[in-house]
């Protein structure tokens, strides 16, 4: 009976075991892409109040840059947003089965990569931790391969997890494009969750912290340190400045690519086609003809002209008549005498 009672007890403390270990294991598996950004955002929630200086700038953010919404697995866009341009080098993502994003930091206008690391060895860890009591509990009610098939298997969810923790990461350049799901306002900065297309069938997911500005340098420490271990003085603490400057400040790094049909407009803006109506042309007035030539001179005869400059000046005669040597055209009003083909009489 002694011994039951022990079953039981050993049975129903694996289970709560089993249970504690993989709800654990699941928060720290959410930890990532979604998980992460959800769970800052609810703490700062009560943090931040809506007239804080961060909200305010993540609210100003927001309004101008839409989010895109992925899929659970990280997969595919289940919602497309707003696609946005890197305006500098070196921004580091990790492919999307990674189960930690890749950190970005930009400060001072300095953009540097910073891959979580120390989430790793926790998620082996706890991976090994659940399959070990998995596989206990199981040996306890006669089903499995007891402790030895436990350990087996401990390894082999150990190695999955490490797989999974581990971040092929690619580095994006200068104009390069992906989306944007999620900003979030923090007492030090904003957070920005980025999503990529896929490069050879790999998608690629980070975040950047835009840290606000640095205030005044908090005083020295007293000589008996109470402030910090050591005297060394807490750092300046990270003061929000006003919105726009550091909308201006994210734009730096990010900024929203125009979709082509506003591109487009924007393009038919600056000509001035579409903008502006053109003015109706102008009425043209009717232009007055040319003036006639000046009358021509009447034609004249002379003594000892050829018979063509004769016929030049009057034409054709009507009618001609020779005589020997002597020859004469008939004209409407006058008779030409040509002797030798020259004039010499008109009558």
């Amino acid at each position: 009976m002694v011994h039951v009672r022990s079953f039981k007890t050993l049975g129903v403390l694996a289970f709560l075991l089993v249970f504690s270990l993989v709800t654990e294991a699941q928060s720290v598996a959410s930890a990532g892409f979604g998980g992460r950004s959800s769970k800052i955002r609810s703490q700062l929630a009560g943090a931040l109040g809506p007239d804080d200086p961060a909200t305010l700038i993540q609210n100003k953010l927001l309004s101008q840059i839409k989010l895109t919404k992925a899929s659970d697995d990280r997969t595919d866009i289940v919602t497309a947003g707003d696609i946005v341009a890197l305006n500098k080098d070196g921004l580091m993502m990790c492919s999307s089965v990674s189960t930690y994003a890749y950190n970005n930091t930009y400060d001072n206008g300095v953009l540097t990569a910073s891959q979580i690391s120390n989430a790793n060895s926790n998620g082996v860890m706890k991976a090994a931790a659940v399959s070990m009591a998995k596989s206990y509990f199981m040996s306890k009610i006669g089903m499995g391969n007891g402790l030895a098939g436990g350990a087996a298997d401990a390894a082999k969810a150990a190695q999955d997890a490490q797989a999974k923790t581990l971040c092929t990461s690619r580095k994006f350049l200068t104009g390069e494009k992906f989306w944007v799901t999620g900003i979030t306002a923090q007492p030090d900065g904003i957070l920005v969750s980025l999503f990529s297309d896929p490069y050879s069938d790999v998608r690629y997911y980070g975040e950047i912290k835009f840290f606000f500005p640095t205030g005044p340098a908090a005083a020295a420490a007293p000589p008996d340190g109470h402030h910090r271990k050591g005297g060394v003085p807490p750092p300046p603490p990270r003061v929000a400045p006003a919105v726009d400057d550091f909308v201006k400040t994210v734009a730096e790094l990010i900024t929203v690519v125009p979709p082509d049909d506003q591109s487009n407009l924007s393009a038919q803006a600056n000509s001035g086609a579409a903008a502006v109506p053109s003015a109706p042309p102008a009425q043209l007035t009717d232009i007055a003809p040319p003036p006639p030539p000046p009358d021509a001179p009447p034609p004249t005869i002379a003594l000892g002209q050829t018979k063509d400059q004769v016929v030049a000046s009057f034409g054709q005669p009507a009618k001609a008549a020779k005589l020997g040597v002597k020859e004469i055209f008939y004209y409407k009003e006058m008779k030409v005498i040509f002797t030798n083909g020259k004039v010499s009489n008109v009558d």
